[in-house]
C-alpha cells in the first residue's frame, strides 16, 4: 500500500502541473486569439459574435488587405531609418563597451557613469529639448539640396539619429558585460605580438561579439520599431509617417473598425516576430553566454 501511494503521488502532482501549465498558456494565448480570430471577421460578424468565437458566415481577408495597403508606406518608412539606426547604435556600443572594458585610461569611471545615466533618462524629459534641436541644426535639405529623395526625408534622418544615440548607452552596458567575461589572457598575448587597440578588437573582440550583437540587435529593432513618441515629434511630413503612426490612424472616426486595427496590429508586429525567429537560436545563445 506504501508503495501503491508512493507511485500515484508522483504521478497526480504530475498531471496537476501540467493542468496548472494549460491553463497558463490560455490564459496567456486567449488575447492572441481574440485578436487573430477578430482580424477575420466582419464588421457586422465582430459585433454579431463572441471576441473568441470565430465567425464561420462572416470570415474575411479583407482587413488583411486593406490594413495591408494602408500600412504600406509606413513600413517602408520605418524600415528606412530602424535598420540604420539598430546597426548604428549597436556597433557604437560595442566599440564605446571596449573603450571602457578592455582599455585603461583616465576618466574611464566617469565616462561610464555617464553611459548609465543616459539610460534611465525618458522619452518624454527630452521632448522639448529634442524639437528644438532639430527645428534649429541646419535643415538637412540645404545639406542635401542636389538629393530632393533624400532631403524629403528629414523627419526620418532626425529619428534615425535620435534613436541611434539614445540606444547607444543601453547597448554599451549589455556589450560591456559580455566584454568582462572574455579571458584577457588573449588580449595580452595579442599585446605582446605587437596588436594594437583596433587591431585587437577587430581579429579578437569582433569575432566574439556576434552573440551579443544579435542580442542588442533584436532589442534595438523591436524598442527602434515599436517607438511612436519621438515619431509624432520629429516627423513633420505625412509621407514620413512610420507604421506606428499608421497605425494609430487606423481606428474609425465614429465607429472603431476592429477586425481592420487587428489586422494591422499582427501587421506592423511581424517584423519583429521575423527577427526573432530568425534570429532566435543566436538570441538565446548570446543571452545564456552571460551578456544580457
Amino acid at each position: 500500500m506504501a508503495e501503491s501511494t508512493t507511485r500515484r503521488g508522483p504521478g497526480l502532482n504530475r498531471i496537476a502541473l501540467y493542468v496548472a501549465l494549460l491553463l497558463m498558456v490560455v490564459v496567456y494565448l486567449s488575447p492572441l486569439e481574440s485578436g487573430i480570430v477578430t482580424a477575420f471577421k466582419t464588421q457586422q460578424g465582430f459585433f454579431e459574435t463572441s471576441p473568441f468565437a470565430p465567425a464561420l458566415g462572416e470570415f474575411t481577408v479583407d482587413p488583411w488587405f486593406e490594413a495591408f495597403d494602408r500600412l504600406r508606406s509606413g513600413l517602408v518608412n520605418s524600415l528606412l531609418f530602424t535598420i540604420p539606426a539598430t546597426v548604428l547604435s549597436a556597433l557604437f556600443g560595442s566599440l564605446a563597451a571596449y573603450g571602457l572594458t578592455n582599455t585603461d585610461w583616465k576618466g574611464q569611471t566617469f565616462v561610464l557613469m555617464l553611459f548609465i545615466a543616459g539610460i534611465f533618462i525618458p522619452y518624454q524629459s527630452v521632448l522639448v529639448p529634442l524639437s528644438q534641436f532639430w527645428a534649429t541644426i541646419v535643415n538637412p535639405a540645404e545639406i542635401f539640396a542636389f538629393s530632393d529623395p533624400l532631403a524629403n526625408r528629414s523627419g526620418l534622418i532626425a529619428l534615425l539619429v535620435t534613436h541611434s544615440a539614445y540606444g547607444i548607452p543601453i547597448c554599451t552596458l549589455l556589450f560591456r558585460s559580455h566584454y568582462k567575461s572574455i579571458d584577457t589572457s588573449m588580449l595580452e598575448a595579442a599585446r605582446l605580438d605587437g596588436a594594437g587597440i583596433a587591431k585587437i578588437y577587430w581579429r579578437i573582440i569582433l569575432p566574439l561579439s556576434i552573440p551579443m550583437f544579435v542580442v542588442t540587435l533584436i532589442y534595438q529593432f523591436t524598442n527602434i520599431w515599436n517607438d511612436l513618441l519621438f515619431a509624432l515629434v520629429l516627423v513633420g511630413n505625412p509621407a514620413n509617417d512610420v507604421v506606428t503612426m499608421e497605425l494609430s490612424a487606423l481606428q474609425g472616426s465614429m465607429v472603431g473598425q476592429y477586425n481592420l486595427q487587428m489586422a494591422g496590429a499582427f501587421i506592423t508586429a511581424l517584423p519583429t516576430l521575423l527577427v526573432y525567429i530568425i534570429f532566435g537560436e543566436q538570441f538565446a545563445e548570446g543571452v545564456a553566454g552571460g551578456g544580457a
